[in-house]
């Protein structure tokens, strides 16, 4: 059944996409939940995961070859939303790994490129990272300083990358990069000279998640690496709004959890000789959470079905995105207050869902960004530059 239900979602969704949902769901729920908090705390994201992730299907279900099993938007979207009821942290895995990495390779590489990488990403053997965002150019990619110079069968690149998923246990790294002033994307190798990569550390918020910065100095990569069929930024923006729908859904499990959370503390905990749950005050916020949860609901299944007919303008996924993450985060925050001390502790999941929807709040196009694209799309005006 659909976790928080108050609208009969459930009847609005196939028989594949209820199964999907509840094959991921099985799987948090036996795999991540009884480790996650530990992974948590000791700021580690849990390796041993990945492979059985691509054991279970969940890697490259947005590509139909070299083993990937292409869902539809709706299916996909559920899989991110119980990946993120564990952890936002392993949902941005998956994210990156399926929409910014096997996704571009899938359909901007050459067969050879293909043949060479999908298999092992989609097993799992091998990890993909999305190398865009540098140091000064997070909101504004088009300013990035990192160049790729032609050298006889090799570029030459220098520049670096920063805040990205994935960096320290990746070993494909789908790096953008300008090359004589058009960006195009190259995949570097893990060991490749010329590139370090750092892990980044003491972070409050996805601490299950790895998070690094990539340093390349002349590194040298085959001209073979470059994917071919891709040319220009808005290549790597398309990509980036297929991982935005998927966020706009998994948000959603975090706020599932923290809700529900909320919930049972409210039913049983006892103040003034009853249940807290019975405080006018308490009942207020529960139902703004239920509310807000079920029109973000609501809002990202139609967005899906959208997407199904090929009917979607990125404004839309600007929207869903910056709605349901605002949703998310507001929930968490008041089942952290229901929850009042307890709400601190790592025993129960609110407030690392509440941290972890902190950073889902600023990346992958932060809520000023989302709501000024929203603006030009209503007046006109292009308020961002």
């Amino acid at each position: 059944m659909f976790p928080v239900d108050f609208y009969d979602i459930e009847s609005l969704l196939t028989d594949e996409e209820k199964l999907v949902r509840d094959s991921v769901a099985g799987f948090v729920d036996r795999e991540v939940l009884p480790i996650i908090q530990d992974s948590f705390e000791e700021g580690k994201f849990p390796l041993h995961l990945i492979k059985r992730m691509g054991e279970e299907g969940f890697l490259g279900t947005n590509v139909n070859s070299h083993g990937g099993t292409e869902l539809g938007p709706v299916a996909n979207g559920l899989m991110m939303q119980e990946l993120e009821r564990g952890d936002s942290g392993l949902r941005s895995f998956v994210s990156v790994h399926n929409s910014l990495v096997i996704f571009p390779i899938h359909r901007y590489g050459s067969k050879e490129q293909k043949d060479r990488w999908l298999t092992d990403l989609i097993s799992g053997n091998k990890v993909g990272c999305f190398a865009l965002t540098e140091p000064d150019f997070g909101s504004d990619p088009s300013g990035m300083k990192t160049r790729a110079v032609k050298d006889g069968d090799f570029y030459v690149l220098n520049g670096s990358k920063m805040w990205i998923t994935s960096a320290d246990i990746a070993d494909y790294f789908l790096t953008w990069a300008y090359v004589d002033g058009t960006v195009r994307a190259f995949v570097v190798e893990k060991g490749t000279p010329g590139m370090t990569v750092l892990p980044i550390k003491h972070k409050f918020s996805m601490r299950a998640s790895d998070t690094g910065e990539i340093h390349f100095m002349d590194c040298r990569v085959p001209a073979e690496n470059m994917l071919p069929g891709v040319e220009g930024l808005a290549g790597a923006l398309s990509f980036l709004n297929h991982a935005r729908y998927g966020i706009a859904w998994g948000v959603l499990g975090a706020a599932t959890a923290c809700y529900q959370e909320a919930v049972n503390h409210a039913k049983t905990r006892i103040m003034f000789q009853k249940p807290i749950g019975a405080f006018q005050l308490v009942q207020e916020k529960l139902a703004d959470m239920l509310t807000d949860l079920t029109c973000a609901q609501l809002l990202i299944l139609q967005l899906g079905r959208m997407m199904e007919k090929g009917e979607v303008h990125y404004t839309q996924i600007s929207m869903a995105k910056r709605n349901n993450v605002r949703v998310a985060l507001d929930i968490a925050r008041k089942a952290r207050d229901i929850l009042g001390a307890s709400g601190i502790s790592i025993e129960y999941s609110t407030i690392r869902h509440m941290l972890n929807l902190e950073s889902v709040y600023t990346y992958e196009g932060t809520d000023s960004i989302h709501t000024l694209i929203l603006g030009k799309k209503i007046t006109g005006f292009d308020a961002i530059h």
